[in-house]
C-alpha cells in the first residue's frame, strides 16, 4: 500500500509492502453534511444552543470584542465571521464598535498579511484587527487561584464574542469554548498557573468532567463573562463538517460530542511502528504545535515502540523557553523532572514530549537540522519512507503498524476502554 502524508504545505508518501500488518487509523466516517460550510456556520447563528440570538443579544453603541484563534490554529476565521457579521448588522451594530481579537496566548504577533488571511482582506478593511499584547486587566483569581488578568479591549468590552475550531487537546481535553479567553487573551503568568495542572492525572486529551484544567479554563468566564461562542468542528481536509452557536459551555460540550464521533477512533491494540503526521500546515508550523500529533500517537504505540513523526516545523521550534528548554538537558528525563519541581510555560511542552520518549522512539522528519534533531533525543530522517524504512530494520518486517495520517486532531482510544 502507499500512504499520503500532509507535511506542511507538501506531501510525504511511504509505501508498504506487508499491508497486512497496517492499520490505517482515519477519521470515523460520519454522514456528511448537505449544507454547504458558509450554511453550516449560519445554521448554527439562527438555532444557538442555551442562548438567543446574537442579534438579540447586541445593540448599537455598545462595544464588542470578537475573540478569534491565531495563524497556529486551523480556525477558518475568514469563512465564520461574514456570516456572524451578518447577525450583528441585524442588531444595526455599525463596525466601528466591533474590534477582533487575535488571541495569541503566548505565541508571536501575526504580519499585517496573516492577520488578512486570517479574517479574508474585506473583513479587514472593514473592521479593527488587533493582537492581544499590550495591557491587561486583572479580574480576581480562579478557586485554584489562578489570576484572571486579560487583555484590556477584551476585559473592557460590553459585549465578548468567542470563535475558534473543537479538536482534541492534550491536557485541556477540547479546545474552543472558553478557551479563547484562557489561555487566549490571558498573561503569561495566568497561562502557567493554569496550565500547571497538566501533570494532574485527569488533565488529558477526550476529558472534560473532572479535569481540572478544563474547569479553571471555564471559570475564568465568572470573572470575562462569554456572551455568545460560535465554534466549528474540521474534517481532515479543514472543511467545516459541523457549527455550534450559542452558551460557551452548552454549545462547547454538543460540539465536543460530535468531535467524538469523528475523531475518537477504536483501535484493538497498540503498534511497535506508529506514522503520525501533524496533518500539514498550520498544525505542523512549529514543533511546540505538532507537539499534539506525538502526543495523540503516544496513544497507539506499544511500549518500546518507535513513532515516526511527519512534521514540516518551518518556523522551527515556536517558543523561545521550549526551545531554550529543549536544548539544555543531558537526558530527556530531565524535562519532566524540571516541570514537577517548577512549572515554566513553554517547558511543559518539553515535559510532554520527555512522557513520549519515556515510553517509545521518536524518528523525526521534518524540516531542522539533524543536529538539533539528534539534540533533543530524535533520530532525523529524510523521510518518511526512509525512517519507516529503518523501524523495520529494528524492529523487524513483522512489526505492527498504525497510520495517522491526521495524529493532530486523531485521538486512539482501546477497543475496551
Amino acid at each position: 500500500m502507499k500512504a499520503e502524508l500532509n507535511f506542511g504545505k507538501s506531501v510525504q508518501c511511504v509505501n508498504i509492502e506487508n499491508e497486512g500488518n497496517v492499520t490505517l487509523l482515519n477519521p470515523n466516517v460520519v454522514p456528511l453534511p448537505k449544507e454547504t460550510e458558509i450554511e453550516l456556520v449560519e445554521n448554527a447563528l439562527l438555532n444557538p444552543i442555551e442562548s438567543p440570538r446574537l442579534k438579540d443579544i447586541c445593540t448599537p453603541g455598545k462595544k464588542i470584542a470578537i475573540v478569534t484563534s491565531d495563524i497556529t490554529r486551523p480556525c477558518p476565521s475568514y469563512k465564520m465571521l461574514p456570516p456572524l457579521l451578518k447577525e450583528l448588522a441585524l442588531a444595526n451594530v455599525g463596525f466601528s464598535d466591533v474590534t477582533i481579537v487575535f488571541a495569541l496566548g503566548s505565541h508571536r504577533r501575526h504580519t499585517e498579511e496573516e492577520m488578512r488571511r486570517l479574517v479574508g482582506d474585506d473583513v479587514f478593511e472593514k473592521v479593527s484587527c488587533i493582537d492581544s499584547k499590550g495591557d491587561f486587566v486583572h479580574l480576581g483569581e480562579t478557586s485554584s487561584g489562578t489570576p484572571v488578568d486579560i487583555f484590556a479591549p477584551v476585559a473592557n468590552a460590553d459585549i465578548r464574542i468567542c470563535l475558534g475550531n473543537i479538536e482534541y487537546h492534550y491536557f485541556a481535553g477540547y479546545s474552543g469554548g472558553a478557551k479563547a479567553i484562557m489561555p487566549g487573551v490571558s498573561t503569561r503568568e495566568a497561562i502557567q498557573a493554569n496550565h500547571s495542572k497538566m501533570v494532574l492525572d485527569d488533565a488529558r486529551a477526550g476529558l472534560l468532567d473532572g479535569n481540572p484544567l478544563r474547569q479553571d479554563i471555564d471559570e475564568v468566564a465568572n470573572f470575562c463573562h462569554i456572551d455568545f461562542i460560535l465554534n466549528v468542528v474540521l474534517d481532515e481536509h479543514k472543511k467545516i463538517v459541523a457549527a455550534v452557536a450559542g452558551h460557551y459551555i452548552k454549545a462547547h460540550r454538543q460540539g465536543c460530542k460530535f468531535l467524538d464521533s469523528l475523531y475518537g477512533v477504536k483501535i484493538k491494540e497498540k503498534a511497535k511502528i506508529v506514522i503520525a503526521s501533524s496533518g500539514g500546515f498550520p498544525k505542523d508550523i512549529n514543533l511546540y504545535q505538532a507537539q499534539k500529533a506525538l502526543d495523540n500517537a503516544k496513544h497507539a504505540v506499544a511500549d518500546g515502540g518507535v513513532i515516526i513523526l511527519c512534521a514540516s516545523c518551518a518556523e522551527g521550534f515556536g517558543e523561545g523557553v521550549f526551545e531554550k528548554r529543549m536544548q539544555e538537558v543531558e537526558k530527556s528525563e530531565d524535562w519532566v523532572t524540571m516541570i514537577q519541581q517548577k512549572f515554566e510555560l513553554g517547558a511543559h511542552k518539553a515535559a510532554a514530549i520527555g512522557l513520549v520518549l519515556k515510553k517509545a522512539k521518536i524518528y523525526a522528519v521534518t524540516d531542522l537540522d539533524d543536529e538539533l534533531i539528534q539534540r533533543i533525543f530524535f533520530k532525523p530522517f529524510k523521510s518518511v519512507q526512509e525512517a519507516f524504512d529503518a523501524a523495520l530494520d529494528e524492529f523487524g518486517k513483522d512489526s505492527s503498524v498504525i497510520i495517522m495520517p491526521f495524529a493532530g486532531s486523531t485521538l486512539p482510544i482501546a477497543e475496551n476502554a
